[in-house]
């Protein structure tokens, strides 16, 4: 191939391709973005569902986005605001009771994080600040090596990588100093089940179910399933406007995030092509050289990084050819699917809950509802999801984004945002044959605490897992690019030998959520990437000056 004029070519405008691209022409790089939809932003996309009512589609909540990456891309400077829920979560009862809790309206009650529990179960009020301690230790673990690359504890090449050995040696270090307690709850994390966790601590079903919801968000499993602990632990490292493991709604939906990110990358010099499909890397000499895409053309480039699903990198756009038989095996394996189901509701007004009526806005109705009273109504789920294909009593997080954005909807309308477990992410038939049962499935449920809702419903657009993959490229609607398991994290994502943002191939780098820290809006696997990308430079760098200056995404100190 002719010698490139782009240095770097990112597949795919999702939030973490676009962090990546930021970072990449910060430090002097001449980088291009392509992106298959005629929008940017990936699965972190604001758009309109039914004629003038808008809403996030896929990812619909912020919390884990970083705030080097909110600072370093300048996106509070661009407008970004972020409001934060008056409660964290809002769980109505079928026998008329509700429990509030977390956020500033507990807070304002004098019961900091408790809301009303204490009128459900006094003992559990008490328990519940020692728990959030627990949590929060063990997500302050985890927050400490979000910006980190991982050791390489795989592959031929371990013993004579200096940097992956200093890691480690800062892992164990980091790990001696935890002390057995905080070593044991590290090791739970990782094996133990949410389900396990909870009843050994708390009685209130309510809480249970609003604490354990975490667990299977986009985990096709139940919270009783070994290295549930894990998923719930991973929702809870992130932060609104400071306040840890506090969760918020971006004015303009999440669209605005990477509409923001966007701007940045173009004030850079990035330049990004939309409605530009790739359809294969192209690899020479073991080395990736640029892509082939849809439309015939062929762009060159000194290095390639993608955003995409491992799984989708290495089975649809690498020749088979140039990996292998091992690694084609092991990919094969990577295991995605994570059993969620979108929905975006266009309402007439305001949900009416039996156990809190009114259709005017209150503080309820910006918090996070949880429609599921218990642990074991989640392991119904999951498995009437085995067994059937999807469950017919979905447990349900229902926000509803308009009471505190008006932008998204006609003035005295709402939207509401439906976000469902458990769906099998293939089940017998397809979705597409199935889609309509699980859309009356999830309605019945909405009807259960809000009478007024099919009243209220104006239109909606659902995605079945099927359609977020044809959608937005999440192979079997996996939210998180692969599996949040304990073979698939850290050092072993996506796959043990190719943990730091590199695969088997020169020159072609992952930064999605395919690697580590893994799924959610943080910004972290992109960061991530582009510094390693920049420590390969030296090597990359063929015919650039030899006089620039490239500055690292930082890396935190130990």
């Amino acid at each position: 191939m002719a010698v490139p004029g782009t240095d770097v070519i990112v597949l795919g405008a999702g939030h973490n391709g676009l962090v990546c691209a930021n970072y990449l022409a910060a430090a002097g790089l001449k980088v291009k973005v392509l992106e298959r939809r005629p929008v940017v932003g990936g699965a972190a996309v604001t758009e309109e569902f039914v004629p003038g009512f808008r809403n996030s589609s896929a990812s619909y909540t912020v919390s884990l986005l970083h705030p080097v990456v909110i600072r370093d891309l300048r996106l509070v400077e661009r407008g970004l605001r972020i409001v934060e829920r008056p409660f964290a979560n809002f769980v109505p009862l079928e026998d008329g009771r509700s429990l509030r809790f977390g956020g500033e309206a507990a807070q304002k009650a004098g019961a900091p994080s408790a809301g009303n529990l204490a009128h459900l179960s006094p003992k559990d009020a008490e328990r519940l600040p020692a728990h959030h301690a627990r949590l929060q230790r063990l997500a302050d673990v985890l927050r400490r090596w979000v910006l980190r690359t991982p050791p390489e504890l795989g592959g031929p090449w371990v013993l004579a990588d200096w940097r992956s050995a200093r890691t480690s040696a800062r892992l164990l270090l980091e790990f001696g100093k935890l002390g057995l307690p905080g070593q044991r709850d590290l090791l739970d994390a990782f094996t133990s089940s949410a389900g396990r966790w909870l009843d050994s601590t708390f009685e209130c079903d309510a809480l249970k179910a609003a604490l354990g919801w975490d667990s299977i968000v986009g985990n096709f499993a139940s919270p009783y399933t070994a290295g549930s602990a894990y998923v719930l632990l991973h929702h809870c490292f992130g932060q609104v406007n400071g306040k840890p493991g506090a969760w918020g709604h971006a004015l303009g939906g999440m669209g605005r995030i990477t509409t923001l990110m966007a701007e940045e990358a173009q004030s850079r010099g990035v330049q990004i092509e939309r409605e530009c499909e790739v359809r294969r890397v192209l690899v020479e000499q073991g080395r990736a050289v640029g892509v082939a895409l849809a439309d015939g053309r062929q762009l060159s480039a000194r290095a390639v990084a993608a955003g995409v699903n491992p799984k989708l990198l290495y089975q649809k756009l690498v020749d088979p050819g140039v990996l292998t038989d091992d690694f084609r095996a092991a990919i094969g394996e990577y295991r995605c699917g994570s059993g969620s189901f979108r929905v975006n509701v266009a309402l007439s007004e305001l949900p009416d809950f039996v156990c809190q009526p009114g259709t005017h806005a209150q503080e309820h109705h910006a918090s996070g509802i949880l429609l599921g009273p218990s642990l074991h109504a989640m392991d119904r789920a999951w498995h009437d999801a085995v067994r059937h294909g999807h469950s017919r009593v979905p447990i349900i997080e229902m926000l509803l984004p308009s009471v505190v954005d008006e932008s998204l909807a006609p003035p005295g309308r709402h939207v509401a945002s439906l976000f469902c477990q458990h769906f099998d992410p293939a089940p017998a038939g397809g979705w597409d044959a199935r889609k309509d049962a699980a859309v009356e499935a999830i309605f019945q449920v909405v009807d259960t605490y809000c009478p007024n809702f099919r009243r209220s419903l104006l239109g909606y657009k659902a995605w079945t897992p099927l359609d977020l993959e044809r959608d937005y490229g999440l192979v079997g609607g996996d939210i998180f690019h692969g599996q949040l398991a304990l073979n698939q994290l850290f050092c072993f994502r996506p796959l043990i030998g190719n943990a730091r943002y590199r695969g088997p191939i020169a020159a072609l780098y992952h930064c999605g959520s395919g690697s580590h820290p893994g799924g959610g809006v943080t910004g972290a696997p992109g960061h991530n990437a582009a510094r390693e990308i920049l420590r390969d430079w030296s090597v990359l760098r063929r015919g650039a000056s030899q006089s620039t200056s490239y500055n690292l995404p930082p890396e935190p100190a130990p």
